[in-house]
This record gives structure tokens, sequence and C-alpha cells, in this order.
């Protein structure tokens, strides 16, 4: 595992993209045993696809979505659904960059 920089991490996919890969494939496989794959797919390909994963600091990561999420996806089948999902998946794949990162989860 490669030791964790915030430095290193400005230029994350230079020195991290293999970590990040597996951050975004955990989390979506946690997701994928819980969800209509369906919608998951759906967020993952064009709404994730485009996230951007910031270091905020004290083991701390957030994700940055793109602008206007729901327009990214055509024919959304249940907004409210939509969201959760999406709010559930951006939370697991911080948690996972954490796991990842071997920091403790919080």
């Amino acid at each position: 595992m490669t030791t964790f920089d915030p430095e290193k991490f400005e230029e994350k996919y230079v020195h991290y993209f293999d970590e990040l890969q597996e951050a975004y494939k955990n989390a979506y496989q946690h997701m994928h045993d819980r969800y209509d794959s369906t919608l998951l797919r759906l967020i993952d390909r064009q709404v994730l696809d485009e996230s951007e994963p910031f270091y905020e600091g004290d083991d701390e990561f957030r994700i940055e979505l793109p602008d206007n999420p729901h327009d990214r996806v055509q024919d959304i089948p249940d907004e409210e659904k939509f969201d959760i999902i999406l709010d559930e998946f951006i939370t697991q794949i911080e948690t996972e960059l954490q796991r990842v990162f071997e920091f403790e989860t919080k």
C-alpha cells in the first residue's frame, strides 16, 4: 500500500489512481448488494464518473459532484430514490477512501 501524503493528493490521479479506482469499485460493490442495479449503474456512469474526490484533512474526504447531477441522467424513474442512493454512494466512497488509505473510520 502506498503511504498517504496529503500534498500528493493534489495530484491524485498521478500518485493515487489505483487507490481511487479501488475505493470507487468497492463502494459500487457495497451498493450493488443493496439497490437496483440499473439506477445504481446510471448514477455510477453518468454522475460519479465526473465526480472529484478531495482530501479535507483529519483523515476526511469529500466528493464533489458535477453540476446538476439530475440533468446528467435521462429519465430518472424515482428522483427521491435517486437522491437517497446518490447520497449513500458518496458516503460509501468517502468511507472506502478512508479504508484504502488505512485511516481509522470515524
